[in-house]
């Protein structure tokens, strides 16, 4: 099988910064067509926004959480590239929860953003991917990969919303792969621990010692870089991995062999 994403078209969201940004660019230095889509228009416009009309990178900024801007970003993508092959929902919001407070509404703040954002953009790019794969019987329909965190199996008071809404994206991603097989889209998720984003930049740069606690608590005894999820994630977007859905693929140095709640998983 092939690793090759060449001439295929992805979305990307939280494509502004950190891991987003890393993925989007990888896959267009590998040939990919790429609809960069995050609601920091500006931020967006600083990395990406000098990017040729006439080119394989285009930008797109909106809040996903409404389904009419949902609905605009996949028309913009076929008005740029004609098709859609490949999602990557990977756009995070992360933020603590004091889970005896019954005013705080952070579990229903990250289930919106980091679950059903996802979820609505899988069901209109599916759509999308069935219509265009009318007529067609064999071969890859279209790749569809989540990300999620290792904060669905460990457990840490202060994050319990980011935890229940990073396991809901790992169950609809066995969910969706299950509804979409017959139609030969695959979806699949990475899980990942500590990773050089943009939110545990800013945490760290606030607290060294947090640092060192991840360090400690990983067996490979570091943070990884963005980078480092961009090889996966092409694996899982071309028919190399073909016959993989609806699995979960952990990333994190080895954290989750490793039974400690003391470490902080982004």
């Amino acid at each position: 099988m092939s690793f090759s994403i060449s001439g295929k078209t992805a979305i990307i969201t939280g494509a502004a910064d950190g891991i987003g940004l890393a993925i989007a660019r990888h896959l267009a230095d590998r040939g990919a067509n790429v609809m960069c889509a995050d609601s920091n228009e500006k931020k967006l416009m600083e990395e990406l926004g000098d990017t040729p009309d006439e080119g394989n990178i285009r930008v797109f900024a909106g809040d996903l959480r409404q389904r009419l801007t949902i609905a605009n970003l996949v028309s913009a993508t076929i008005d740029a590239f004609d098709e859609v092959d490949i999602l990557v929902n990977a756009s995070r919001q992360v933020m603590p929860t004091d889970p005896l407070d019954i005013d705080d509404s952070s579990v229903e703040t990250l289930l919106q953003q980091n679950l059903m954002t996802a979820l609505q953009l899988s069901q209109q790019v599916a759509r999308r991917m069935m219509k265009q794969a009318e007529g067609q019987t064999e071969g890859q329909v279209g790749s569809i990969i989540n990300l999620s965190s290792i904060a669905a199996r460990q457990h840490q008071p202060d994050m319990m919303g980011y935890s229940i809404a990073s396991a809901a994206v790992q169950q609809m991603t066995r969910s969706l792969a299950l509804v979409l097989a017959p139609h030969r889209i695959r979806v699949n998720a990475i899980s990942f621990g500590s990773v050089m984003s943009a939110s545990l930049r800013a945490a760290v740069a606030e607290n060294r010692d947090w640092r060192d606690n991840i360090r400690a608590h990983t067996p490979l005894g570091r943070i990884a870089g963005p980078n480092e999820l961009c090889e996966a994630v092409q694996f899982l977007a071309a028919e190399s991995s073909g016959f993989m859905t609806g699995e979960i693929m952990t990333i994190d140095g080895g954290r989750t062999l490793l039974d400690v709640v003391s470490a902080p998983a982004h």
